[in-house]
């Protein structure tokens, strides 16, 4: 290792050279110490701020200095916020507008999500997360809380939104989009007679005899249903008014499933209450761990036990393609 250089020190003579104390030689006899820094703030900008300020001063961009309430990018195109990287496009959000339509629809007058998704063209799991995020809100109102309300202002000023109109029809994102299945990832040649009509019940089980189609798979079945009528000749407000009606029946039925299930946990479950805690007992089954112990339906199956990666002597190289 070679030798460290030290640093030279410093003398009477060095700081009469640095041009920073060329005119305080005196202060180099003062004693060196830590305190705060006197020394005025530099008044000229630096060269990054300076052409900042020159671009914005421009007769191009009056439109994006007289524009205070709507988002405007540099970019060539209305989604690309930076414009030497044309491959980021922002996506739009929400508008304050389109959010009381959806909490308006589901909690007060009380539509399924799927037809409120279907009719707006918002995801199914964005529909119930604005509620539950407007449930949250309101809360904290009754509450007393103070919300960031100026703050959420700013950043949704910085944004495209997608606004609500009655005489047009909305559409924020693809609602029929499903995830790629790891299975579906495979190249495979299945040999068929031309004759057939290879659909895509056929397609998936070509992958896996376990795997559902991509209709099967989606959260809008009832819709694709719905579409397939009016293909059939079906008329589409008599469609529509059947799609409606399955997806009330289908939201009731899953909310029934939801109801029993929670008063079997709570007739299993007994409940001492506290001034601070509540303390929840419930009854078990030591025969229910499963052959290896390790049941998820068991209590306490995620404790005393390592993950198979922390084990020595296993090998975690992958052997076969699922």
């Amino acid at each position: 290792m070679p030798p460290r250089v030290r640093a030279p020190a410093l003398t009477p003579s060095l700081l009469e050279a640095c041009p920073h104390h060329a005119s305080s030689s005196r202060a180099a006899a003062a004693p060196l110490s830590r305190g705060f820094s006197t020394t005025a703030c530099r008044e000229r900008m630096t060269k990054g701020r300076f052409k900042m300020f020159q671009q914005l001063a421009r007769v191009d961009m009056q439109p994006y200095r007289d524009a205070p309430d709507r988002y405007t990018y540099l970019g060539p195109f209305v989604d690309q916020p930076f414009p030497n990287n044309p491959l980021f496009r922002s996506q739009s959000v929400l508008s304050d507008m389109l959010k009381d339509v959806i909490y308006t629809r589901v909690v007060e007058e009380g539509q399924p999500l799927k037809v409120v998704s279907a009719e707006l063209g918002v995801d199914v799991r964005r529909v119930a997360a604005v509620i539950r995020l407007r449930e949250v809100e309101n809360q904290f109102k009754a509450e007393g809380k103070k919300l960031a309300t100026p703050y959420a202002k700013a950043v949704m000023k910085m944004l495209p939104k997608t606004h609500y109109d009655e005489n047009e029809a909305v559409v924020h994102e693809p609602i029929n989009e499903i995830t790629v299945h790891e299975w579906t990832k495979r190249q495979l040649f299945v040999p068929t007679s031309e004759s057939r009509h290879f659909t895509r019940e056929d397609a998936a089980k070509a992958f896996s005899e376990d795997l559902l189609s991509a209709d099967g798979r989606s959260a809008h079945q009832n819709r694709i249903k719905m579409e397939k009528k009016v293909l059939r000749g079906t008329e589409r407000d008599v469609a529509a008014a059947e799609f409606r009606t399955a997806a009330q029946r289908e939201e009731e039925k899953f909310a029934r499933r939801l109801q029993k299930a929670k008063e079997l946990e709570d007739s299993l479950t007994k409940r001492f209450s506290t001034d601070r805690f509540e303390f929840r007992i419930k009854t078990i089954n030591a025969e229910t761990v499963g052959v290896n112990g390790r049941s998820p339906t068991a209590v306490g199956w995620r404790y005393g036990a390592p993950h198979e990666d922390r084990k020595k002597g296993l090998v975690k190289i992958p052997s076969a393609v699922p």
